[in-house]
């Protein structure tokens, strides 16, 4: 399953993918190490995500 996912997410070219599963973000982080693509990719939970954002629109 995690491979599946993980194909899924890279083939759409993010930098990131989001999740807000503890589950799902260690399936996602196998998948995207599985893959290779840990150069290009980060997977994190949707709370990093918000707060990276709200840190770079506050300065």
């Amino acid at each position: 399953m995690n491979v599946e996912r993980t194909e899924e997410a890279l083939a759409t070219n993010a930098d990131v993918i989001g999740t807000a599963c503890p589950f799902c973000m260690t399936m996602m982080e196998d998948g995207v190490k599985a893959a290779g693509a840990v150069e290009r990719v980060q997977v994190k939970d949707v709370a990093e995500v918000l707060e990276s954002s709200v840190i770079k629109n506050s300065s």
